[in-house]
């Protein structure tokens, strides 16, 4: 029998964009690029649509690496014996950490209340979690972390509400 879970959350990164939007993003960017580059070539400068072609090159390339970037999640389970964080890249590579709910402290690193980072730390071993979530985010989830392990070193399950 499987072990109830205190918490079972997965992070991935925000995106606004999507695949529509970005299909409708380029349209737009070549079409202003391709009326920018037929009055350069009427005036007679010649290079200017190489560069044009350039830019359009360098915005897909960079909404590709960053949509790459957002196959990236990482995935925290808290059951009675164990604090389960599961870290999958973009390339589908995945790092697990398991640690033991009675000894996992939840420690935020930063200046004054800030969340800058939020760790999972075991004795002489850390892990960094939540790195897509802005310091608000972050914040409240170091602390719904904390008390998922709480109640599963007390015992107590939560019903939904």
């Amino acid at each position: 029998m499987e072990e109830p879970f205190f918490m079972d959350a997965v992070i991935t990164p925000h995106r606004s964009m999507s695949s529509k939007g970005f299909i409708i993003l380029i349209g737009v960017l070549t079409a202003i690029n391709a009326v920018s580059a037929a009055f350069f070539v009427m005036i007679g400068a010649g290079p200017i649509p190489i560069f044009l072609g350039l830019d359009l090159l360098a915005v897909i390339v960079a909404f590709t690496v960053s949509s790459r970037a957002a196959r990236r999640h990482e995935r925290i389970r808290v059951t009675a014996s164990e604090v389960r964080v599961i870290q999958a890249s973009p390339r589908g590579e995945e790092t697990v950490w398991v640690s033991p709910t009675a000894f996992t402290r939840v420690a935020l690193v930063g200046d004054a209340g800030d969340a800058d980072f939020l760790r999972l730390r075991l004795s002489d071993r850390e892990l960094r979690v939540a790195r897509d979530l802005s310091r608000p985010e972050r914040l409240a989830f170091a602390k719904a972390l904390d008390r998922a392990i709480w109640r599963a070193r007390s015992g107590r399950v939560q019903l939904a509400e």
